[in-house]
């Protein structure tokens, strides 16, 4: 079962059974079934100080990502937490020319992703990791909004 949670703020998303459903279908598509799977929205602090307690890093990123790693391998079932930092995303969407819900919709699914197993490390997974957020996106777009 997928929920979602915040921790020191007040967002979580909209459309959440939608998003659910279109999580479900993704880690279905990648070959899994999907798990107990907590997605936390939650403030920059907070994000940056998990960042630091728990990777070592001492910088804002928009999701950290905590599999289960034993679930996916033993019984083929996506389990895990996806930590998303609501400030660094809406910050980020400019960026990538995008509006805040929709960079939102990117890093929700690039989780999910991790969570499947898909890294992001290298200039070729980074790029392949972009193309499945892409046509998961298309995939919520069309069927789930």
């Amino acid at each position: 079962m997928i929920h979602f949670y915040n921790q020191d703020c007040n967002y979580l998303p909209t459309k959440r059974l939608a998003i659910r459903r279109w999580i479900e279908e993704v880690i279905q598509s990648e070959g899994y079934k999907a798990g107990e799977i907590n997605y936390i929205f939650c403030s920059s602090e907070y994000h940056r100080q998990m960042n630091r307690d728990f990777l070592g890093h001492d910088y804002f990123t928009d999701a950290i990502t905590f599999e289960d790693r034993e679930s996916r391998v033993e019984e083929g079932i996506v389990a895990g937490e996806v930590y998303i930092d609501v400030d660094t995303v809406t910050d980020n969407a400019p960026l990538y020319n995008s509006l805040p819900i929709n960079e939102m919709r990117r890093v929700i699914v690039h989780g999910a992703l991790h969570l499947c197993g898909h890294k992001d490390k290298t200039p070729w997974a980074e790029k392949n990791m972009r193309r499945m957020e892409n046509k998961y996106l298309k995939l919520l777009r069309e069927k789930y909004l």
